[in-house]
């Protein structure tokens, strides 16, 4: 039984599942790695490096030069060291000036089995850190160093991004600290399935899309907007099946990225509490194939519903085929998932269902998990 977000084939949003690789590496390998939800008031002030803002102003270009010199402060690269002698390497950003920093679950994956991590900082001092909490479901995950008067990466809106709008990405491609790339929001709004280190999916829930170039090693890493203020957290890339080398070929033009609208409530939970707390929709389903429901449409098979959960509540019952969440069309339990990520206990949300061949809409409100 497949419980709600739980994915044992994985719909990567348009993008197939076999083309999709998180971008933390060990020694040369690729890790294929994980995926949710957020209080604390961070710090989105100017970088207490003394930096001075950047325009807002709609551009074709951002003025890498200038986003570098602001940003690359407040970015880190990420060593993962175990006892055995494996690790890996990714990014992370600096958000509270304190010392906590934002990366993937992916990235630091191996030190909530005891591994180390290490932080090196643009300056070129290295420094322990220790894994606060981590999100396998949502490829989220807050790390943590000792200091004060750190510089923190300025928070941005992600909610308010366009397609065509310049950004910048910054982390350490296979490695390479404080590289910078550039680019566009290519689309916004994809659903990205990931291979978790846990018994589930991770899904880059709403994530942008860009074609900044990102490769193994940007894992954890900050997409920028013109004013270096962070929009997303670098993820994933999707690759040419077959192509030789790292990643299948490293960067094709084809970059995700968790949008700051999810990731920073994610890492505002992990600081105040050390876990994420998931809003459930209270049932059990299953992906059922075209032409299952009558309709030819694909949906979610309910399988059972919690007694007394928001599901039950709201008159859904096992054996309902569940095909539009808030009026989309979904096929896999990750639309449920990628829902979850998006919203907070509380939220309505319409669930049309098939029961007996007839279409039925429903308002399911989400509970706390």
């Amino acid at each position: 039984m497949a419980s709600e977000g739980e994915n044992r084939q994985g719909r990567p949003g348009r993008f197939p599942v076999w083309a999709v690789v998180v971008l933390a590496i060990v020694g040369a390998v690729v890790l294929v790695g994980a995926g949710v939800l957020g209080g604390l008031t961070l710090r989105n002030a100017t970088s207490a490096s003394g930096v001075r803002p950047l325009s807002a102003d709609s551009q074709s270009v951002c003025d890498a030069e200038k986003v570098a010199e602001d940003v690359l402060p407040s970015i880190v690269t990420i060593g993962v060291h175990a006892g055995d002698g494996s690790g890996g390497t990714g990014s992370g950003e600096i958000i509270t000036a304190d010392g906590y920093i934002l990366t993937n679950n992916h990235v630091i994956a191996p030190a909530a089995e005891g591994a180390e991590i290490v932080v090196l900082y643009n300056d070129g001092s290295t420094h322990p850190a220790k894994l606060v909490g981590r999100s396998p479901r949502a490829d989220i995950a807050v790390v943590k160093v000792q200091g004060s008067g750190l510089p923190v990466i300025r928070q941005g809106d992600s909610a308010s991004l366009k397609v065509g709008q310049p950004v910048v990405a910054l982390g350490a491609p296979l490695g390479l600290s404080s590289t910078v790339t550039t680019g566009v929001v290519s689309a916004l709004g994809r659903t990205v399935p990931v291979q978790s280190d846990s018994d589930r999916n991770a899904v880059l829930a709403d994530a942008i899309q860009t074609d900044a170039s990102i490769n193994p090693g940007n894992s954890g890493g900050a997409l920028v907007d013109c004013a270096g203020r962070l929009v997303g957290v670098n993820s994933a890339i999707a690759t040419v099946p077959g192509a030789s080398g790292v990643a299948g070929g490293g960067s094709v033009g084809i970059g995700f990225a968790v949008p700051e609208a999810v990731a920073m409530p994610i890492a505002q939970q992990i600081i105040e509490t050390g876990k994420v707390v998931y809003p459930t929709f209270g049932l059990s389903v299953s992906p059922v194939v075209p032409g299952q429901n009558g309709e030819g449409e694909p949906g979610l098979y309910v399988q059972a519903v919690v007694p007394g959960g928001p599901a039950d509540e709201a008159g859904l019952q096992a054996g309902d085929i569940i095909t539009k969440v808030d009026g989309q069309p979904v096929s896999s339990v990750d639309d449920l998932t990628a829902k979850q990520l998006t919203s907070k206990p509380g939220d309505k949300v319409t669930i049309t269902y098939v029961r007996d061949g007839k279409t039925n809409r429903t308002s399911v409100t989400l509970g706390n998990g």
